[in-house]
């Protein structure tokens, strides 16, 4: 692609796409393109101007040679679906084209004809008044259509104009606003889906069918793939074996999963709470999944926080009183000109446009610090709390534990019991699991499929059968009280011994303990301050949650500094801890990262996933963080705070300077003209700033 440079500084250069025009499909792919390649940190394309900002470290030479070879025809990459900016297009022509055609009609059109378009665009707003009356109810467009009628009945055509034109920038803002909003929860439920198992045919000498991971791209209509216990299920399709229960919440909003069996259809991006199903692939690109998500979420009240419907509610509340004001001050001073004064202010339109506008932005700025927020009761939720509850491991620990020590019993290999769990283990999304998956492949340890169908017990472990043995791997409560594995006098002396720094993972063969994984689930370096200043920001209790056993628990909760800790839990203990804790009065917010985790995240007033756990988990919470750094439990909250305080502000705000322009009106000191302008400059300018970052 040929570029002109326009400017360039130390780490920074803007440059110039020689090009007649740029679509926006055309900006997100070599937006898209360019966050990729070596060197960038980020990037932004202007699609109307054809010029490019980006960042970079290293060597300018290399950003060039990306430009350079860069083709929209010929690259690998592909544009992200939905990506906003789009819409973000189609809201910014229509604001301009309105501010436009104002402009034009009143610098242009003849009196007569602007008094004829003025009655034309009246009549929308009449019909939305009258209908409302009918209905029995004194809202929002009762009003408009009041200050419309006075003010073309004073043949003050002009006023109306003016009156319909901040109306129809509200309208848009407020529509943009919605549809922004909607658009970006339902891009942020995208799959992140990467690789799946899929079924490979029998072998033609008679062997079994094999279970194969492969890339997600690869996977074609009709093709079957398994998915079990915390997975996403990845595509649509046709369950062709198995049960399992599917939490649906994404595409329904029911929280409740649902049985699926033998027969039954499943959509991509739900998520399989129990069992394990195969899947016939119906549609390979789960299409129809963001259209789903509109849907759903325009149909439900996720969005709103309290703040929101409270100020909704309050603006349509103060419609009567508007009205009843008006008609007071046309019964004392019998003065046309005042009582307009008052009609022309109202608080409805800053009240219903700054609140959502301010939510919106504070979502957004939360997206720039990689913190994904489902809807702004859940933001509302993470500035009120008072106590947060953190699952240990893959939280307060780092999300990639690995394998200190293998310690075998009765004579066994060490590479071929870690071979034997990273079979078990690869199939199911855990960081230790994931741990001991990486520890196999670091030693070049190849661990073909030789066991039977595997079986998920949350909270618990794995169980399988190889070479007609019963395998089981997992937690000592599951190994050795649920399965009643055995070891010697010796070997329960040798266990007893094991570092208690480390988590410990139990293999058992046939009964008999064969091999425990010593994993070191080292604690992550900003943890205890990442606490500290959440006590600063209000957070009064601070709880570990963990399945391990109480001396790993203790030493864990004296390193990070936590209130108060539970060890040995399983994921009812934990849902339970926190259903309690709000019974009491207290917001809960719960962290956690893993299937286990579910249920608590569920219970909580905001639960707060890790990007890279389990999907379970990031469906089911209202806030996803990345894994990199902690600290951005703490930007959550300074952003969630500062929203709260905006939204304070911008109520202040609207009522003392609305109150002040209808006492100026009604004294006489100012026009009805000059009160609309003033009131509707002050709406624009609150909304304005309500879409400027928090922090």
């Amino acid at each position: 692609m040929k570029c002109k440079i326009l400017h360039e500084s130390a780490g920074r250069i803007r440059v110039h796409a020689v090009m007649r025009r740029m679509t926006t499909d055309q900006a997100d792919l070599l937006e898209e393109y360019l966050l990729r390649a070596e060197g960038v940190k980020k990037a932004s394309v202007f699609e109307r101007t054809c010029d490019v900002i980006i960042l970079y470290s290293g060597k300018k030479e290399g950003v060039l040679k990306a430009l350079a070879v860069f083709s929209f025809e010929s690259t690998d990459v592909e544009a992200p679906a939905h990506s906003g900016r789009a819409l973000n297009r189609e809201f910014q022509e229509k604001l301009v084209m309105t501010v436009t055609g104002q402009a034009l009609r009143q610098m242009f059109l003849p009196a007569p004809l602007r008094m004829a378009f003025s009655l034309f665009k009246s009549i929308g707003y009449l019909k939305k008044g009258a209908a409302c009356l009918l209905r029995g109810k004194l809202e929002v467009p009762v009003l408009d259509a009041a200050a419309i009628s006075v003010a073309l009945a004073r043949g003050s055509f002009g006023t109306a104009g003016s009156i319909m034109f901040m109306l129809r920038i509200g309208e848009i803002l407020e529509e943009w606003t919605h549809r922004k909003s909607v658009s970006d929860l339902a891009r942020s439920m995208s799959l992140n889906i990467n690789k799946v198992w899929m079924r490979a045919p029998a072998e033609e000498d008679g062997g079994k069918p094999q279970e194969v991971l492969v890339p997600i791209e690869e996977v074609k209509a009709g093709d079957e793939i398994i998915v079990r216990t915390g997975s996403m299920i990845p595509l649509d399709g046709f369950v062709t074996g198995g049960q399992a229960s599917v939490n649906q919440a994404s595409m329904t909003g029911e929280p409740l999963p649902v049985n699926k069996e033998d027969g039954s259809y499943v959509y991509a991006g739900t998520v399989v709470e129990e069992g394990e199903i195969t899947v016939r692939v119906d549609k390979t690109l789960g299409s129809g999944r963001y259209d789903r998500a509109v849907k759903m979420i325009e149909e439900s009240e996720r969005l709103k926080s309290a703040s929101e419907a409270k100020a909704s509610h309050l603006a349509d509340s103060l419609v009567p009183w508007s009205l009843g004001g008006t008609l007071l001050t046309w019964f004392v001073t019998r003065n046309v000109m005042k009582t307009l004064s008052v009609l022309m202010v109202d608080f409805s339109c800053a009240l219903k446009l700054a609140m959502p506008i301010s939510t919106l932005s504070a979502m957004r700025e939360c997206g720039d610090h990689k913190i994904l927020v489902k809807g702004g009761r859940f933001l509302e939720a993470a500035a009120e709390a008072d106590t947060i509850v953190f699952d240990k491991t893959g939280t307060l620990t780092n999300a990639e534990p690995h394998v200190a020590e293998v310690v075998t019993f009765g004579r066994r290999n060490a590479d071929e019991v870690l071979r034997l769990a990273a079979c078990l283990e690869e199939h199911y999304p855990h960081s230790i699991a994931n741990a001991v998956v990486r520890e196999a492949k670091l030693r070049g340890l190849d661990h073909d499929e030789r066991h039977a169908k595997v079986e998920y017990v949350v909270a618990h472990g794995i169980a399988s059968r190889i070479d007609g043995k019963k395998v089981v791997i997992g937690s000592y409560h599951f190994v050795f009280e649920d399965e009643k594995t055995k070891c010697s006098e010796k070997d329960k002396e040798k266990v007893a011994a094991l570092p208690a720094q480390y988590s410990h993972l139990y293999l058992a063969i046939g009964g008999r303990l064969a091999a425990v994984i010593c994993i070191e689930d080292s604690l992550r370096a900003e943890a205890p301050e990442v606490l500290k200043a959440l006590r600063e920001l209000g957070i009064s209790r601070v709880v570990m949650m963990t399945g391990d056993n109480e001396r790993t628990a203790a030493a864990v909760a004296a390193m990070v500094g936590v209130d108060e800790y539970r060890a040995g839990v399983l994921p009812e203990d934990k849902a339970s801890f926190v259903r309690q804790e709000r019974e009491a009065g207290h917001k809960v917010i719960m962290v956690g990262d893993g299937v286990n985790d579910s249920p608590a995240l569920s219970e909580s007033d905001a639960g707060i996933a890790i990007s890279e756990g389990a999907a379970i988990a990031r469906e089911i919470a209202d806030i996803t963080i990345s894994e990199d750094d902690l600290y951005q439990l703490v930007v959550l909250r300074k952003i969630s705070r500062g929203l709260m305080k905006r939204i304070d502000r911008n109520y202040r705000s609207i009522i003392s300077f609305n109150m002040m322009l209808i006492l100026l009106g009604v004294a006489g000191f100012i026009a009805p003209s000059t009160s609309a302008l003033l009131h509707n400059m002050s709406t624009l300018a609150i909304s304005v700033h309500s879409m400027t970052d928090v922090i």
